[in-house]
């Protein structure tokens, strides 16, 4: 018999912002029964359930990973409802509805060599304790020494669309022209379906049999490009795309612009009247500055802090919302829209933010919302393969001495104005811009975030600082 901690111990895989992740070679099936057995262990100390939910991504090693965590459900007699290659947030969606725990197999952006599994409660998305708890449980097991066949239920993904398609009566989006991005998300066969339910004319835009890692926060330069060469081509009003598991929405205006996540979350809470909101400490100061919102307040960045924060917004105000810089919108209470009930959905969307921005805009471009918002711009890039010892060394002794980390990155003109450690270092200059650096939680990568008064400044000042970080 496997002890289920012993296994995950001795994985290599670990928790991040959001999720167990690793590579794929270390996600071997024993390891993928270890964390089902353990989560499962964890689960019935506080919830009654015999069915349980997988769903999976489009990365080549995600169905053996379903397979092996449908191994271990089954031989607890719990029964598997499989539903296939699905978006993260239909998947958490079905399974808050129907009261049972579900794993979404998927590393989201990260390259396709690494892959993760996200957990979710019958009501929603675990917490950093239940992580904890994952990991320390002592669960008894027997090595997985056959995969079973898995049959793919649809419902979920009718469920998702559903829950959009129903909140308008009328096919509102009549007249405009939407392009899909499709690559390899996991939602790729929804999302056009969704839009021609409400009224668009749809173009669908390069579909991947390889799996393509979309970084929502870091744009490539060859995806930036393709979205100005689409706009000019076929005169779109927006363009729309996610990562890999579809929980982080990636659009772009009638330019071929891409929108900044968090600006994009701005402008959909907004739509929505959210009196409250929690953000990640990386997200723009523009939400502040916008006037739109009684209360807002700044968490370290992932998900499940988001959510935790939730909790203290709902002791004060009704309709409580969150996003993150990556566009990830996280609704936090039921909310009524249109005269309908939108019932909260605490993880990571990408379709929610994609049709509110559409509907705040109605017969304007979608530039002129982002216009009239507080002109502050972020930017952010990662330098990849980099330590995450050698990121926490850097950060620990910019904390010490800020000053100093300043100076070696060859911001000598500036003075600092205060310093956030929330989330890694966040330094406020003189020159009222941003330096924020932070080690990725999914990843050995090394993110920079700036924040300017323009897309230039931003740009050049993250590349500065990418560019120093390496030569220390």
């Amino acid at each position: 018999m496997l002890q289920s901690f012993e296994v995950l111990k001795n994985s290599g895989v670990a928790f991040g912002t959001s999720g167990a992740r690793g590579l794929v070679t270390q996600f071997t099936a024993d390891v993928c029964a270890a964390f089902t057995h353990a989560f499962v262990a964890v689960m019935k100390q506080q919830f009654e359930f015999t069915q349980f939910a997988l769903a999976i991504d489009n990365r080549p090693s995600s169905y053996a990973m379903a397979q092996a965590c449908a191994a271990a459900l089954k031989s607890q007699g719990i029964e598997v409802v499989y539903y296939g290659v699905l978006p993260t947030p239909a998947l958490a969606f079905v399974a808050m509805q129907d009261n049972i725990p579900c794993i979404m197999i998927t590393g989201s952006h990260i390259p396709f060599d690494r892959n993760g599994l996200k957990f979710y409660r019958p009501d929603g998305e675990i917490s950093k304790a239940d992580e904890l708890a994952i990991l320390a449980a002592s669960a008894s097991f027997n090595s997985v020494d056959n995969l079973p066949d898995l049959t793919v239920n649809p419902s979920a993904g009718e469920r998702y669309v559903a829950r959009y398609t129903s909140l308008f009566d009328t096919p509102w989006l009549a007249g405009k022209h939407i392009g899909i991005y499709e690559h390899s998300s996991s939602g790729r066969d929804l999302y056009a379906d969704l839009f021609r339910q409400l009224g668009a004319q749809v173009t669908c835009l390069m579909r991947s049999d390889q799996f393509v890692p979309i970084d929502t926060e870091a744009v490539s330069v060859s995806d930036q490009q393709k979205a100005l060469d689409w706009a000019a081509q076929y005169q779109f009003d927006a363009i729309f795309s996610t990562d890999g598991d579809g929980d982080r929405p990636l659009i772009a205006d009638e330019h071929g612009v891409w929108l900044r996540g968090d600006i994009l979350g701005l402008l959909c809470a907004k739509h929505l009247n959210i009196d409250a909101l929690a953000v990640p400490v990386s997200c723009n100061s523009a939400i502040e500055s916008s006037g739109a919102f009684a209360h807002v307040v700044r968490t370290k960045i992932g998900s499940p802090y988001v959510i935790a924060a939730f909790a203290d917004l709902a002791n004060d105000f009704n309709a409580i919302a969150g996003f993150e810089a990556n566009g990830g919108f996280l609704l936090g209470s039921n909310i009524e829209f249109n005269g309908k009930l939108l019932a909260a959905l605490p993880t990571r969307d990408a379709v929610l933010p994609a049709l509110m921005l559409l509907a705040g805009a109605g017969s304007a471009p979608i530039s002129s919302l982002v216009n009239a918002l507080p002109q502050r711009v972020t930017y952010s890039d990662r330098i990849t393969d980099f330590a995450t010892a050698r990121s926490q060394a850097i950060i620990a002794e910019g904390i010490k001495v800020p000053e100093a980390l300043l100076q070696q990155l060859q911001l000598r003109d500036v003075t600092l104005v205060s310093v956030d450690t929330t989330d890694g270092l966040r330094m406020t200059l003189s020159d009222d811009t941003v330096v924020h650096l932070r080690p990725s939680g999914n990843a050995p990568e090394l993110r920079c975030y700036a924040e300017a008064a323009d897309f230039n400044q931003a740009k050049t000042l993250v590349e500065q600082v990418l560019k120093q970080v390496i030569a220390l």
